[in-house]
């Protein structure tokens, strides 16, 4: 399963000190809020978004061992890297760092902004072009006034057309790449965002929709705002649970396939495909998870198309579907039920393949066995079965 170059990739920029939160209470990107860090409420918003493949954080050198403990890894999650002296320098770190060609898009965002809205990203990516960067903000609602010295007002400045710009900030990246390497040949630390960037070397903008609950954590107030929000608008995590069974016959042969591994038996499994149970157990969980029924009602057995098909097509469908809900699969677990072959020795590459398969990290999938004490279909050797347990996360949900 090999990465396409449409995919996205975000960099969330974590690298700085933090000096307007005070020093005392240490960089403001691992504060506690409600009880998890700021970073991970941020690195979450991306990592539930079903149109964000993979996330690099920028951090600063001196706070790893910070963000090894605060941060959670998950299969989107790529090894942090440092930053720089400056935002800009940072930034430009992180574009480094995935700078490949394994990324069309690219979105930078600030890790103190934990609660931009899933609408916010999809907005983002959805105006990226060819020379044409966006930028989410909203527009300002207050009177504007200017002052001179001694804070003294002088002006009122027409708010028509001004609006406060946010993060994320997409761009195609090979084009947001360049305009990092130009603008830090003149200025290395003076742009802000990367919107100033790209709009020095030559780079429209173009504003789409931001969320107003989208803002900067700076100050220790700031801090106190964003619990405030949390406690009033509290939420639980969206984790769906689906479970698959499935059993096949044995019959003439000389091998069985399990969970997409062949191995040498006496006899084989009978079915309308390769008759994998492991991976028809786990089809049918993950498509519990979405409520979208089981194998049969996706490759009906009376479909001449699925004769002798291998059962790896199954799964990577109904993975599809579940990354297209906005599921991350956080969990896999299949138990094989059958007194011989023994299940052991191939159990490690049976869990690569299905790592493999769905594209999900090998320490999130389970592979056990056990035999039915030679009671019933099972014990006289006229079968094998298999259970399946999946676990999927869609975010979180309104607790009401």
């Amino acid at each position: 399963m090999g990465i396409v170059l449409t995919q996205t990739v975000v960099v969330i920029v974590a690298a700085g000190r933090g000096e307007r939160f005070g020093k005392e209470l240490g960089p403001k990107q691992y504060r506690l809020l409600a009880g998890t860090p700021v970073l991970q409420h941020t690195i979450n918003c991306f990592w539930n978004h079903e149109n964000i493949d993979a996330i690099q954080v920028v951090i600063h050198q001196d706070d790893l061992e910070l963000y090894q403990t605060a941060v959670t890894a998950n299969e989107k999650l790529l090894e942090p890297v440092f930053g720089g002296a400056s935002r800009q320098e940072s930034c430009k770190a992180g574009i480094n760092a995935v700078k490949s060609d394994k990324f069309e898009k690219i979105l930078i965002h600030d890790a103190a902004r934990p609660f931009v809205s899933a609408q916010t990203i999809t907005n983002v990516i959805a105006g990226i072009a060819e020379g044409n960067g966006t930028l989410p903000a909203t527009a300002i609602a207050d009177t504007v006034k200017k002052a001179g010295e001694h804070g003294v007002f002088h002006s009122t400045i027409s708010r028509d057309g001004l609006y406060l710009a946010q993060t994320p900030q997409g761009f195609l990246l090979n084009e947001i790449w360049d305009a990092h390497a130009k603008a830090s040949m003149i200025d290395p630390h003076g742009f802000t965002d990367d919107a100033a960037v790209a709009e020095h070397t030559g780079l429209s903008m173009h504003l789409v929709e931001g969320n107003k609950e989208n803002f900067k954590i700076t100050t220790a107030e700031d801090l106190c705002a964003a619990e405030e929000k949390l406690s009033m608008n509290s939420a639980i995590p969206d984790v769906r649970t689906g479970s698959g069974y499935d059993v096949h016959t044995l019959g003439e042969g000389s091998s069985v396939i399990l969970c997409g591994v062949e191995i040498p038996h006496t006899q084989s499994l009978q079915g309308h495909s390769d008759a994998d149970v492991g991976l028809h157990a786990l089809t049918d969980a993950l498509l519990g998870t979405i409520g979208e029924g089981d194998i049969g009602s996706h490759f009906p057995p009376s479909d001449p198309q699925w004769k002798g098909a291998s059962s790896d097509r199954f799964i990577e469908h109904a993975v599809k579907l579940v990354r297209e809900a906005g599921g991350v699969i956080a969990n896999m677990d299949v138990t094989i039920i059958c007194e011989a072959p023994k299940i052991g020795p191939h159990r490690d590459i049976m869990r690569e393949t299905i790592s493999n398969i769905c594209g999900v990290e090998l320490s999130r999938i389970s592979v056990k066995a056990t035999t039915n004490e030679r009671i019933g279909f099972i014990g006289r050797e006229e079968g094998i079965a298999a259970l399946a347990a999946v676990s999927v996360s869609f975010g979180m949900i309104q607790n009401v």
